[in-house]
């Protein structure tokens, strides 16, 4: 998310698993992106605009011509904008808007969706619909969530962890399209597809420093051309966007659990110029490290 005028952030973390920004002002915008994470913003106040793409990769190989369905729309007060990973969201609000973004890890999701008996955990969860309308239940979820997340009262672990649960069960009861796949593999990033798992543990392992695409690839065992072309059909994103959006979610956990600096939690995290840093984080989140740093609930 870009920045926005006269912004008022909330925000509650439970690393790795899941975050709610509780977001208010004017002129907020939502940046595009293909993500590593499941998003559901729900929208309490005001309208948006949005604009959507995701890979079709859906049975995909390497001679497969590229493919992405796009959408568009527009969301009301009440009512949700979902994405899966690798979806890629943008938008503009109208006027005054005040909204709850939840962000869930693949793993949290697919953990979720096996206790509650949804799914199994080999399955991939997809969205059929990019947009949740009437939906009474889960606009009060939101409503809740932005209630705790202002209030910091007692307990607030315990029910904010409850009432995100709550959402994602919702979310994956009415909305959640389910498969199974073949090449699909259990890693520290969720279900992965078994030709880029390799790759993708690379990058978790070593987002610390710089990462060519050649070395990426070669965990792969594929040349730099036909990884990043399969790469951005699998998963919607190129591989640094990808790599990117890993330590977007790594320096935000950093923030919330240690007192680190701010540069200190950039070089962890692969970005040895803080200005580089800062500008990738505020792509990813809306706020700068420091403004995101103050606006953590500490539960």
């Amino acid at each position: 998310m870009s920045p926005a005028e006269h912004s008022q952030d909330r925000i509650y973390t439970r690393p790795p698993h899941f975050s709610v920004h509780l977001r208010a002002g004017r002129r907020l915008r939502l940046s595009g992106g293909a993500r590593a994470d499941y998003a559901a913003l729900l929208l309490l106040e005001g309208s948006m605009r949005w604009r959507a793409s995701a890979s079709n990769a859906e049975g995909a190989d390497e001679a497969d011509a590229d493919e992405n369905v796009f959408a568009s729309g527009e969301l009301f007060g009440g009512e949700a904008l979902l994405a899966a990973p690798g979806d890629d969201l943008s938008g503009a609000f109208a006027g005054y808007a005040e909204y709850v973004l939840l962000r869930l890890s693949p793993l949290f999701v697919t953990d979720c969706a096996a206790r509650a008996g949804l799914a199994r955990a080999d399955m991939v969860v997809t969205f059929r619909e990019r947009a949740a309308r009437n939906d009474a239940r889960l606009a009060r979820l939101a409503r809740d969530l932005g209630e705790e997340l202002r209030e910091e009262a007692a307990g607030q672990e315990v029910v904010v962890g409850a009432l995100v649960e709550q959402a994602l069960v919702q979310l994956l009861r009415r909305y959640a399209n389910l498969r199974r796949s073949a090449r699909l593999e259990l890693s520290r990033a969720g279900l992965v597809d078994r030709r880029i798992r390799l790759a993708v543990e690379l990058m978790h392992a070593h987002m610390h420093r710089d990462l060519a695409l050649e070395e990426i690839a070669s965990a792969a065992h594929l040349s730099p051309f036909h990884f990043a072309r399969l790469f951005k059909k699998l998963t919607g994103a190129t591989p640094h966007a990808y790599l990117a959006s890993l330590r977007a979610a790594r320096a935000q956990a950093l923030l919330a659990e240690t007192d680190l600096p701010v540069t200190e939690v950039g070089a962890r995290v692969g970005y040895m110029s803080s200005s580089h840093f800062a500008r990738a984080f505020r792509q990813a989140t809306g706020l700068s490290p420091r403004a995101y740093r103050k606006a953590l609930v500490r539960g």
